[in-house]
């Protein structure tokens, strides 16, 4: 299993920084999900300053504060990590749903996908991106947070990430009447490539995993 973001940014500070901030939450009763609350918690905002770029962040600061937020709580849960095949990965863009077989997923995790296999134009005119994976924790209200991460790669010294939260969207369709998920670059199709158009079909991902997530741990639970 190659390296996830969380391992390429905190291994080796995890276990140094996230004690402190897990413990200043729970002396005052806080929901780690919380991200106000979390926010308050002056070891993050020291961690935050930290991991800042000397150039700064500009308006990826919210980013910035999301994928911290996003690495405690995936500690905090044990740092599962579920990795995902190239035949998963199909099934479930094809549309293969996976019902609640009685087994649950952790408070948090990361769903390591086959390299170069799903796509998305981050910033508008900017190149389109492989998608690495997606953070995700259950939020309190019974909706999903997925923080994407995209273009991770050996040559390059960071990465983008988007967000999208909330409840599995309903009726979720592309302006042009294409199928979520279809390759939107050239020749993408005839490549077996995918395509993320927009946060809702991030969302819609991130709950499609969950249920892989669910039957995989159920799989796992029986043998």
């Amino acid at each position: 299993m190659r390296p996830t973001p969380f391992d390429l940014v905190f291994e080796t500070i995890a276990d140094a920084r996230f004690p402190a901030i897990r413990d200043a939450l729970a002396a005052v009763g806080a929901d780690p999900r919380d991200r106000d609350r979390f926010l308050m918690v002056k070891e993050v905002a020291t961690l935050v300053r930290e991991l800042r770029p000397e150039e700064g962040v500009g308006e990826g600061m919210d980013q910035l504060v999301a994928f911290v937020h996003h690495a405690f709580l995936l500690w905090n849960a044990g740092a599962p990590v579920l990795p995902i095949t190239r035949e998963q990965l199909e099934l479930l863009l094809d549309g293969a749903d996976h019902v609640d077989a009685g087994a649950e997923t952790p408070p948090a995790w990361y769903a390591q996908l086959p390299e170069r296999r799903i796509w998305a134009q981050v910033l508008e005119e900017s190149a389109h991106e492989p998608l690495d994976g997606c953070f995700e924790y259950q939020t309190a209200d019974g909706g999903l947070c997925v923080l994407g991460v995209f273009g991770l790669h050996a040559e390059r010294a960071g990465f983008s990430v988007v967000e999208a939260a909330g409840p599995r969207p309903v009726d979720l369709a592309r302006p042009d009447g294409a199928p979520i998920f279809d390759s939107v670059l050239p020749g993408g199709q005839a490549a077996g490539l995918h395509s993320l158009a927009g946060t809702g079909e991030l969302l819609e991902l991130g709950w499609r995993l969950r249920g892989l997530g669910r039957a995989l741990a159920a799989a796992a639970a029986e043998h």
